[in-house]
C-alpha cells in the first residue's frame, strides 16, 4: 500500500517549502536569467511554420469567427494547443504580433523552469547537472523562440512531477494545485492530461480521506469534460484532426525513439538509477512512469515536425530533474561530479549535434523571405473576395499573412483529406485562384503528399519559383485571369524580403554566427 512516509528517506531528504534566498541560489538563478537572455537573442529570429497555423486560428478567433481554419466553412481542429491558441488570442485582438508574445512567454516560462530546476535538488553537484543540462541543450533555446506551446507544457509537466514527488516524501502541496495542472497540461496538449496524471493519482491516494482534495479533482474533471464536449460538438469529431493525420505510424515512431534515447542517454540512465535506489525508488518512479507516458504517444505516431528533438522536450526539464536528484544520492561526491559533468556534457554535444540544427537556427531568415513573403504578396494582391483562395503543403505562414481562404492539402487542416479524401480530387473540386507547391531546385514534383501536381495546375500559370533554402522551393501557380497581378505582387514582397535578408541560402552554422555576430 502506498502511504506517506513517517519520516525523510535516507538520502532524499524532505526540506521546507519555501526556500531562503541564498547567494549561491542568487547566483544560480542570475545565470538562469542570462543563459535564457542571450540564448534567445541569439536564436530571435526562428520561427516555425507551424506556429503561424496556431496564430491563423487565433487571428480568425480575434475577429469574432471562433477558433476556425477558413471562416464561414465547416469548422476542423488543425491544431493540438488549445490553451495556447486561446493565450494568443487577446494579444492579435490589440494588434501584438503573436510570435513576439509566443517568445517571450516562452522565455519565461524556461526562466521558472531554471528555477525549479535550481531549487529541488539539495547538493551544489545536483543542482549544476539539472540547470545545466537545460540550460547546455540548444534546443531548449530554439523551442523557446519557435512560436509554440513547447516550452510551456513542458513546464507544466515539470511542476507537476515535483508536487507529486514532494507528496510521495510527505511534504503537503496545495490542494488546487495538481487538478488546474491537470486541466492546464491537457489544454495545451491532449497528451498533457496523460503526464500529468502519475502525480495527480499519487496525490489523491495519499489524501484519498480528504473531501477537499476530491472536490477539487472533481471540479478539474468537470471543466474538462465540459470543455471536451465543447470541442466534440464544435468541431464534430472526438480526437484533433492532426491525429487521423499521423497516428499508426509505427516505422518512424521507432526511429523516433533510436534518436531520442541515444540524445538523452545519460539522463535517462539517471533516472533509472534514481528509480532503482530504494532511498529514492518513489520520486524515480514518478518520474519515469511520467516520461514513458508522456512519449508512449509520440512513439506509435511517429510524430512530424520533430525539428531538434521538439516532441522529447516535453519531458527534458523532468529528466534533468531526476537527473539532479540522482546526482544528490550518488557517493563519493567526486563520483557524483565525474558522472554530473559526463551527462550534462552529452546532452550538450546531442543538443549542438542534432542533424537538423543548422536548418532551424536559419529557419526564420528561410521563413521570412519565402512563405512569409508569399502571403503578404497574396494579401496585397487585386483579387476579390470570394476568389482568395488557395492550396498549400506548408499551411502556415502563407494562409497567416494572406488571409485568404486555404485547402491544407497535407490533411493537417482539411477534414475530407484527414479522413481519406484523394488530395487531388479535394483541390480539383476546389478550384483555388493558387495552388503553391513544394518542390526541389529541379522544378515542381509529378506529385506531392497524394497531389497530382500536373493535373491539378493544368491550366493554371507560374508566376513565381521562390527558393527557400538548398533544394527547397516553393512554387506559385496563379489561374491566368488573376495571373498578372497576383504574380507582380508576390514578386515584388519576395524581393523585398530577399534583398533584407543575408543574401545566403546555405543550412549551416557559418551561417548563423555570421548573422549574429554581423
Amino acid at each position: 500500500m502506498l502511504t506517506a512516509p513517517e519520516r525523510p528517506s535516507e538520502g532524499w531528504s524532505a526540506r521546507p517549502e519555501r526556500v531562503r534566498p541564498s547567494r549561491p541560489m542568487a547566483i544560480g538563478m542570475a545565470v538562469v536569467v542570462v543563459a535564457v537572455a542571450v540564448g534567445v537573442w541569439a536564436t530571435w529570429s526562428t520561427t516555425i511554420d507551424d506556429a503561424f497555423i496556431t496564430f491563423r486560428y487565433a487571428l480568425n478567433w480575434a475577429h469574432g469567427d471562433g477558433p476556425v481554419w477558413n471562416p464561414g466553412e465547416d469548422p476542423v481542429e488543425g491544431f493540438t494547443n488549445f490553451a495556447w491558441t486561446a493565450w494568443a488570442v487577446p494579444f492579435l485582438a490589440m494588434g501584438a504580433p503573436p510570435e513576439v508574445v509566443a517568445k517571450l512567454t516562452s522565455a519565461v516560462c524556461a526562466v521558472l523552469t531554471g528555477w525549479l530546476l535550481l531549487r529541488e535538488p539539495r547538493t551544489t553537484v545536483g543542482r549544476v547537472g539539472a540547470v545545466g543540462a537545460f540550460l547546455l541543450f540548444l534546443p531548449t533555446y530554439l523551442h523557446i523562440v519557435a512560436g509554440l506551446e513547447t516550452v510551456a507544457f513542458a513546464l507544466v509537466v515539470l511542476r507537476a512531477v515535483i508536487v507529486g514527488m514532494r507528496v510521495l516524501d510527505g511534504r503537503d502541496a496545495r490542494v488546487w494545485e495538481l487538478p488546474v495542472l491537470l486541466l492546464a497540461g491537457g489544454m495545451l496538449r491532449p497528451e498533457g492530461a496523460l503526464a500529468v496524471a502519475p502525480a495527480l493519482v499519487c496525490w489523491l491516494w495519499l489524501r484519498r480521506r480528504d473531501r477537499t482534495a476530491w472536490l477539487w479533482t472533481g471540479g478539474a474533471a468537470v471543466v474538462g469534460a465540459g470543455y471536451f464536449l465543447w470541442r466534440w460538438s464544435f468541431f464534430g469529431h472526438l480526437l484533433p484532426n492532426t491525429f487521423y493525420v499521423k497516428f499508426g505510424h509505427l516505422d518512424a515512431g521507432e526511429r523516433w525513439i533510436s534518436a531520442t534515447v541515444w540524445a538523452l542517454l545519460p539522463l535517462l540512465v539517471l533516472v533509472v538509477l534514481l528509480a532503482a535506489r530504494t532511498a529514492t525508488r518513489r520520486p524515480g518512479v514518478l518520474a519515469l512512469v511520467t516520461v514513458v507516458l508522456l512519449w508512449a504517444p509520440y512513439a506509435v505516431s511517429g510524430p512530424s515536425m520533430d525539428y531538434v528533438h521538439r516532441f522529447a522536450f516535453h519531458a527534458v526539464p523532468v529528466l534533468c530533474l531526476a537527473a539532479g536528484l540522482a546526482l544528490d544520492a550518488l557517493r563519493p561526491r567526486v563520483v557524483a561530479a565525474v558522472v554530473g559533468v559526463v551527462a550534462v556534457g552529452w546532452t550538450a554535444v546531442a543538443g549542438v549535434s542534432a542533424p537538423d540544427a543548422p536548418v532551424i537556427l536559419n529557419y526564420g531568415t528561410d521563413l521570412q523571405r519565402t512563405h512569409e513573403a508569399i502571403g503578404r504578396g497574396l494579401a496585397e494582391s487585386p483579387v476579390p473576395g470570394p476568389q482568395r483562395t488557395l492550396a498549400v503543403t506548408d499551411a502556415g505562414a502563407i494562409p497567416y499573412f494572406s488571409e485568404w481562404n486555404a485547402i491544407d492539402y497535407i490533411g493537417l487542416n482539411d477534414e475530407a483529406i484527414a479522413h481519406g479524401a484523394a488530395p487531388t480530387d479535394v483541390v480539383g473540386a476546389a478550384s483555388p485562384t493558387v495552388i503553391v507547391v513544394t518542390g526541389g531546385a529541379g522544378g515542381p514534383p509529378v506529385a506531392a503528399y497524394g497531389l497530382d501536381v500536373g493535373r491539378v495546375t493544368a491550366g493554371y500559370e507560374r508566376v513565381a519559383s521562390v527558393w527557400l533554402r538548398e533544394n527547397y522551393w516553393q512554387y506559385v501557380f496563379v489561374k491566368p485571369e488573376f495571373a498578372g497581378p497576383v504574380g507582380a505582387a508576390v514578386r515584388t514582397e519576395v524581393g523585398r524580403a530577399q534583398a533584407e535578408s543575408d543574401g545566403r541560402w546555405d543550412e549551416s552554422w557559418d551561417r548563423w554566427f555570421d548573422r549574429v555576430t554581423g
